[in-house]
This record gives structure tokens, sequence and C-alpha cells, in this order.
């Protein structure tokens, strides 16, 4: 089925507005990152488009957050940090998780994309951390040290992907159902 332009911008807008929300203060990791991939997945219907856009969002709020928020921990201007590729790698995971377990928009799926993308990202994420600083011994007891540290971080991660995707799909769906119907008419 061909997604309609205005279909397609209020998806788009809603990603961006996703990725802004890094901008706001926030608990750390309690952001719309992750659900923003997995809303990605369950409404872009062009594949590499669900991964691409998502993504690209993502990348140029980290380029913003790292070149002004956490400019001071970076030399000159970052285009990518040393962390971007876990980082990166999980996300995507977790657009593919979306793609896996949001086929059908219900309660049920989106609660448990929520939950595995967490998952999902957590494992790359601190798997990252465990490869990349120093402070962790390159032995099994380092890397689940690297996840134990990870662990605060996981249950605010958690409780926004699930927060966060209700949030996008539940608006992306009131929107679609009570207002664009008229829109796509007159367009």
């Amino acid at each position: 089925m061909k997604q309609n332009s205005v279909h397609w911008f209020v998806i788009v807008g809603m990603i961006l507005v996703a990725a802004m929300s890094r901008f706001i203060p926030h608990w750390h990791n309690f952001t719309a990152v992750g659900a923003m991939g997995l809303f990605g997945a369950a409404y872009l219907n062009k594949r590499h488009l669900s991964f691409i856009i998502p993504l690209l969002a993502l990348w140029i709020s980290d380029l913003i957050l790292n070149n002004t928020v956490y400019g001071s921990f970076h030399e000159g201007f970052v285009w990518f940090t040393d962390f971007s590729i876990f980082v990166y790698a999980g996300f995507l995971l977790v657009v593919l998780v979306g793609h896996i377990l949001l086929k059908k928009i219900s309660f049920t799926n989106v609660l448990a994309a929520s939950v595995v993308a967490s998952l999902v990202f957590f494992l790359v994420s601190n798997f990252g951390s465990f490869m990349l600083d120093p402070m962790y011994p390159k032995t099994a007891s380092g890397l689940g040290a690297a996840y134990l540290a990870g662990i605060p971080f996981f249950w605010n991660s958690l409780l926004a992907n699930i927060f966060y995707s209700f949030v996008l799909i539940g608006s992306y769906e009131l929107i679609s159902q009570k207002f664009l119907p008229a829109l796509s008419q007159s367009s």
C-alpha cells in the first residue's frame, strides 16, 4: 500500500519530535529514542526508510549534543564518537525488533517490542562499554561488571521505551483516524 504524503510527513515529523526529546531535561536514558526506532519500523512502509530516517534523526541529535552539551568532552567538532558504532548497531537492532514484533499494532505487541528492544539495546551498548572502557578488564568478570553497571540505566530506558512507544503509536493511531482522512482526501 502506498503511503500518501500527508501520512508520511506526519510520521517523519513525529520521529523528529521524538529525537528532540533528547534536548529536554530528563532522567538518564529516559528519552523517546528507542520508541522512535520502533515507531519508524511500525509505520514507515518502505523498509529501508524505516531504518534510515530514525537513524538519521538519532545521528543529528547526537551531532548537536556531542558538539554543544557534551562538547567539553571532545576536542574539536565531533561527527561520531568511539561509542557510536555500538549505539547505532543497537538502535538498528531496535528497528529490526519493531519489524518483527509490530507487524500488527496491539497493546501486547507494543509492550513486547518495547521490552525486547530495551533488552537488545542494553546488551549491545553495555558490550560497547566493556570493549571501549579501559576500566573493564577484558574477561568474563569484566563483561559482567559492564552489564551490572548498566542496570540502573536499563530501567529508565525500559520505562521510556514503554511510555514513549505507547505515546507515539497511540498518538499516530488517533491522528490517522481522526484527522488524516480529511487531510488525505484534500491532498
